[in-house]
């Protein structure tokens, strides 16, 4: 297989299927609501299916609870997907399948080293900080790690650099040896890794379309490369990575630094801001939800749908 330089693809004529994944272990926030508000426009800018997949891998973090109240969110904003919502918990046997092809190609390994351990090896200068967490210099690749111990499995990445073209922040290239090294895609307790499920869910799924938040621009390589090992006669998912939400201190609306949580009761409010954080205009009279989406879903197409196709 070659696994020189990887480009998205996309057949011009494919019907486009997008999907908006909110993580459960936390409530919606306005910079989670900003990503399913792109990636809705997106879809409907093209005549297309939208759809939702719930990212609830680990079980310990994401309680039902807040699944629903997520589902609640973004029924209050009229954000409702076409078919089923998918639940990830539900799917284990899938990505098991997927990780057992990679091993049967010679792309996996057992690992044995503990966050710890790489976390010292950073302060140490026995390893570097990536993009996403410690480098792994991989320590476990030529280790014999007896299948008796609890070990995770990590992917085995190209030296390769891997391109492609952002719908909205242009050409990335990313050597993913230098800059992330061997993922995990199975942790020692059995729970998959977010990396796996995506790739394998948007392609179960029929997922055309990927557009998401800006801060996992830096995963999209590694995401890419993955889909090619398990899926290499198969086009990749054209990306687009929308600016982030950032709280008065500089740093992203997030679950970790405490976003607060969509009040369903202003609806209408944070889909404003949403609107005007990605670029449309909004209206100056009392229009409901549905009579912006559709001028919103105008706007979009007007401003985005000359580059859907970019490679």
């Amino acid at each position: 297989m070659d696994r020189t330089k990887w480009h998205l693809a996309i057949e011009s004529n494919s019907p486009y299927i997008g999907r908006f994944a909110p993580t459960p272990s936390g409530a919606l926030h306005l910079g989670s609501l900003v990503a399913a508000l792109g990636s809705y426009l997106d879809a409907h800018a093209h005549n297309g299916i939208w759809k939702v997949r719930i990212d609830d891998l680990d079980e310990q973090r994401c309680l039902p609870a807040t699944t629903e109240q997520i589902i609640t969110q973004l029924s209050a904003h009229g954000l409702v997907p076409d078919g089923e919502i998918v639940r990830q918990r539900t799917r284990h046997d899938i990505y098991t399948e997927a990780l057992n092809r990679l091993a049967d190609i010679a792309l996996t390994y057992r690992c044995i080293c503990t966050r710890k351990e790489l976390r010292d090896a950073v302060k140490n200068g026995r390893a570097s900080e990536g993009l996403a967490g410690p480098i792994y210099p991989g320590t476990c690749r030529e280790r014999a790690v007896s299948e008796h111990e609890m070990a995770g499995i990590r992917f085995i990445v190209p030296t390769e650099t891997i391109q492609f073209t952002d719908r909205f922040l242009g050409q990335i290239e990313q050597s993913l040896s230098t800059t992330i090294g061997d993922p995990i895609l199975r942790r020692s307790d059995d729970v998959f890794a977010y990396h796996l499920a995506e790739v394998v869910d948007n392609r179960m799924m029929g997922i055309t379309h990927v557009v998401r938040g800006a801060d996992l621009s830096a995963l999209t390589p590694l995401h890419i490369a993955l889909h090619q090992a398990l899926y290499p006669d198969t086009p990749t998912p054209v990306y687009g990575h929308l600016p982030l939400v950032l709280g008065s201190n500089g740093l992203k609306l997030s679950k970790t630094n405490h976003a607060p949580a969509l009040n369903t009761h202003r609806a209408r409010e944070n889909l404003m801001a949403a609107a005007v954080h990605l670029g449309l205009k909004t209206p100056t009279g009392q229009n409901g939800i549905e009579v912006m989406r559709a001028d919103w879903t105008e706007q979009w197409a007007k401003q985005y749908l000359k580059t859907a196709n970019s490679r």
